[in-house]
């Protein structure tokens, strides 16, 4: 059945028992870490039986580390008193991230020209394993809120900019991400299939960008074009979306590629 998420999982950086073995490993530091993972997932105000579930602690554990963070201004009740948000110290360390990323900082500028060359959706999204995260959007009048939310993470195996990222490990790298991938559709056209991704990957990997049509979200064009860190490993993706109600997909690429291409080069460390 296809679905609607705001929030791709990770893959490869779950703790195992190893880590928290280790001399050095703070539990009291991940417990309070995981119960601001609680809110990942969340529409609304927790209730501190919610944050327990999601956070695999028993009450009185979490009543703790909700209060120390409630005192330390991670964490806050809501408006009307009914539960618990994320508080506004959070945004601090974001801000943090993203000044202080250098690509972030370098892609800035080159995103914004290509933004007003194109006129559409802009993106930059970070390799994260099973998912891309978005670090910047530029966005088009016909946007919804989430969609201009930096942070939204998406799937590699089914992004244009997964597929971008795909194209430029080894094959075999590249068949066990979709392998690990949670492959459930986002729209009825949604490739699942790990034999028909790999072929996408392959048609990615001979014409140096990707297009995905309809994989996302209905009705809209994607191209994703892979920034390389200084060894040639793909570190991030740029995405370029558009509307299928505007654009054949031969005319988008014939516009975008170029102008893409160029922007993923400038980037790139190789």
């Amino acid at each position: 059945m296809p679905r609607n998420t705001t929030r791709a999982e990770p893959g490869k950086r779950a703790l195992t028992d190893a880590d928290r073995a280790g001399s050095l490993f703070v539990q009291s530091v991940e417990k309070a870490m995981g119960v601001l993972a609680a809110f990942h997932h969340a529409d609304g105000p927790l209730t501190l039986s919610d944050i327990a579930t999601r956070a695999g602690l028993d009450r009185s554990a979490a009543q703790r580390m909700v209060h120390t963070l409630r005192a330390t201004g991670y964490i806050e009740r809501d408006a009307d008193g009914h539960g618990f948000v994320p508080g506004m110290r959070i945004l601090d360390h974001t801000l943090d991230y993203l000044r202080i990323n250098p690509l972030v900082r370098q892609a800035t500028p080159v995103l914004q020209e290509l933004r007003s060359s194109v006129r559409e959706r802009i993106d930059l999204s970070l390799f994260d394993d099973l998912r891309l995260v978005y670090a910047i959007r530029l966005q088009t009048k016909r946007q919804t809120f989430n969609a201009s939310l930096v942070g939204h993470s998406v799937p590699t195996f089914c992004t244009s900019g997964g597929w971008a990222v795909l194209a430029r490990m080894p094959q075999d790298r590249a068949r066990d991400l979709i392998e690990r991938s949670d492959r459930r559709p986002f729209t009825p056209h949604t490739i699942t299939d790990v034999d028909a991704l790999m072929e996408q990957i392959e048609q990615t990997r001979a014409r140096g960008y990707s297009l995905g049509i309809d994989q996302i979200l209905l009705g809209e064009i994607a191209m994703g074009f892979a920034i390389l860190d200084s060894e040639g490993a793909p570190r991030a993706a740029i995405h370029i979306a558009g509307s299928t109600a505007e654009w054949t997909p031969e005319d988008f690429a014939a516009r975008v590629t170029p102008l893409g291409q160029h922007a993923a080069r400038a980037l790139s460390r190789y």
